[in-house]
């Protein structure tokens, strides 16, 4: 990139506020049940930082897995109704798997959850969806990448994939579009620092899961891809354990555009949740 092409590209951003952890001393907990009396939900703080965001429309012919954790490809889908899961198993799983396939040429890939988005809370209520996830996080940690896979594989297929190079990769893509607000902000692999992520347990009335939670430095680099289409995806990696990988996983947030129109359609959109082996 020559200096104007690159000053260009330093000007073609929105500022908004991103949501990150508050540094602890304790590791930080989540309970997805009831918490013990006198134990709150959440046991970190959290601090709104403003931060730019780039507009990776610009420079999506550089974004790459490899590089930055992320890239946005043309993806069209024959479902019809993204709120049917019935339709979603036995339609888009396919259509996710071959494209996370062709994508990082993985030998086998398992397309193994999804969860379905919406900003309007009449919306949820009506279709039992979640909100969209408004706090900097990514979803896998050094200790819960290779769990996952254990959870969703044999004891003997696991130890066989586990002793290779296997990435955890999230699809995340509108249901309805173009998205005018909430949309996704992924931040550079390359600009996050293991110690900028903060493990933090997520228990459940059964068991205890892990993702991390990310704490501010000036350096962390934010895209998002303005107006995003139906027929458009986003895969970033979420974990990867290679350690020759320069990307191990996109911290990741959905922020207010201060550019959105004043009547902004609600956004809605689905996640597929993919591990590649290689």
């Amino acid at each position: 990139m020559n200096p104007a092409e690159n000053r260009l590209e330093e000007t073609d951003c929105v500022k908004s506020l991103i949501t990150y952890m508050v540094p602890m001393d304790e590791k930080p907990r989540r309970y997805l049940c009831s918490p013990p009396p006198g134990m709150p939900d959440i046991t970190w703080r959290s601090v709104q930082q403003p931060v730019s965001i780039y507009n990776g429309r610009a420079s999506h012919t550089r974004l790459s897995l490899d590089a930055q954790g992320l890239v946005l490809r043309q993806h069209d889908t024959t479902v019809r109704d993204f709120y049917d899961d019935n339709e979603v198993r036995a339609t888009y799983y396919s259509e996710v798997e071959r494209m996370v396939k062709d994508l990082t040429g993985a030998s086998a890939v398992i397309v193994f959850d999804h969860n379905v988005r919406s900003s309007s809370k009449a919306a949820r209520s009506r279709t039992g969806t979640y909100p969209p996830a408004r706090f900097a996080h990514a979803d896998y940690t050094l200790l819960s990448g290779p769990q996952r896979v254990r959870d969703l594989l044999s004891s003997t297929e696991a130890g066989k994939r586990l002793g290779r190079r296997f990435m955890f990769l999230n699809m995340w893509r509108p249901i309805k579009g173009p998205v005018e607000d909430d949309a996704l902000a992924l931040c550079d692999a390359q600009s996050v620092d293991q110690s900028d992520l903060v493990a933090t347990d997520l228990i459940y009335a059964d068991r205890t899961g892990e993702i991390y939670n990310l704490t501010f430095q000036p350096k962390h680099r934010w895209y998002y891809f303005p107006r995003m289409r139906r027929d458009e995806a986003l895969i970033f990696k979420c974990f990867d354990s290679s350690d020759r990988a320069r990307a191990n996983c996109v911290p990741h947030s959905s922020f207010h555009d201060p550019e959105a129109p004043a009547d902004a359609a609600p956004r809605e959109s689905i996640e597929a949740r993919t591990v590649a082996f290689f």
